[in-house]
């Protein structure tokens, strides 16, 4: 159990830098998103290529002995996690870091309303109780600005986003291998944003298709370690840890990204008394219902 609540706070860790990775990339959010499923696919691919110990013949046996079904249910879960992505990125542009990953507090909320509907069990009042106090942090944050609705508009659908995609990833990842499920995601992210770009180009011009400069570091970086194997973690964690416990411990999300963020890009300037005590609240919402899991499986074993 501690390897297991270790890994998670490990991926929450690593989670925190792709806020200030969205921000540093000068690329349009949705061009962004498309490189980074492009690049994790390839990797990915190769790596299953390299990796296997029957040679080439059984690794291409292996990357196909999937269903069409079986791909089509990857690849749709790859697809949320994509729009999360693109949301994401678009919340943090049009605002800032901290209010873009202050907004993916709301995961827990999200994830205690779908979760029941979608596993068809009953509603956890406790949960929803939890989700509340994080509401409320986040209230008091949203209070020190009003500049930044579009981006916090945006940060709520990506909240929405990444609910839907943790849950159905904890359901058919249970019967998949975590590297030819994040392989899978990938593609299906990327031909879903492929087909969609045309029309997001309509709405949203795109500007610039190619990295420059800097930003091949960076997306070197954010592919490597926090797609790829951020991803892993996730994916390792979501079959061991109930969703809820893990979206709501994403909440300390923000606290890495936000720390980070007032030292590269001196946000601090931006930031007041409400905020630090919305920011305390959400910490808390994450301490008692790490507590509160642990607990109730102790109690079980």
């Amino acid at each position: 159990m501690k390897k297991d609540y270790f890994l998670l706070h490990l991926s929450v860790f690593i989670a925190g830098f792709t806020g200030v990775l969205g921000r540093l990339i000068t690329l349009d959010s949705a061009i962004l998103v498309w490189w980074r499923m492009a690049a994790a696919a390839v990797i990915m691919f190769l790596y299953l290529r390299i990796t296997t110990r029957r040679g080439a013949d059984a690794c291409d046996a292996s990357l196909q002995r999937f269903t069409f079904k079986d791909v089509l249910q990857m690849g749709g879960v790859g697809m949320l996690l994509c729009l999360h992505w693109v949301f994401f990125y678009a919340s943090i542009k049009a605002s800032n870091v901290s209010i873009g990953v202050v907004c993916f507090s709301l995961v827990g909320f999200f994830t205690a309303l779908f979760e029941p509907i979608i596993n068809r069990h009953k509603f956890s009042g406790r949960e929803f109780l939890f989700s509340l106090l994080t509401i409320l942090g986040i209230y008091l944050i949203f209070q020190f600005d009003a500049r930044y609705r579009l981006g916090i508009v945006l940060g709520v659908v990506s909240s929405a986003l990444y609910a839907l995609f943790a849950i159905t990833n904890q359901r058919v990842g249970k019967h998949y291998e975590a590297k030819n499920m994040l392989l899978w995601e990938m593609v299906g992210g990327l031909i879903g944003l492929t087909c969609l770009l045309p029309l997001y180009n309509m709405f949203i011009p795109v500007g610039r298709l190619y990295p420059v400069g800097m930003d091949y570091a960076y997306l070197a970086f954010m592919v490597v370690v926090c797609t790829i194997g951020l991803c892993l973690l996730q994916i390792i964690v979501l079959q061991r840890i109930p969703a809820f416990t893990v979206n709501l411990t994403y909440n300390l999300e923000p606290v890495y990204s936000i720390i980070l963020s007032m030292f590269i890009f001196s946000e601090y300037k931006e930031l007041n008394f409400s905020f630090c005590i919305g920011i305390a609240l959400i910490i808390i919402s994450v301490v008692l219902q790490t507590w509160s899991e642990i607990r109730r499986r102790k109690v079980i074993t």
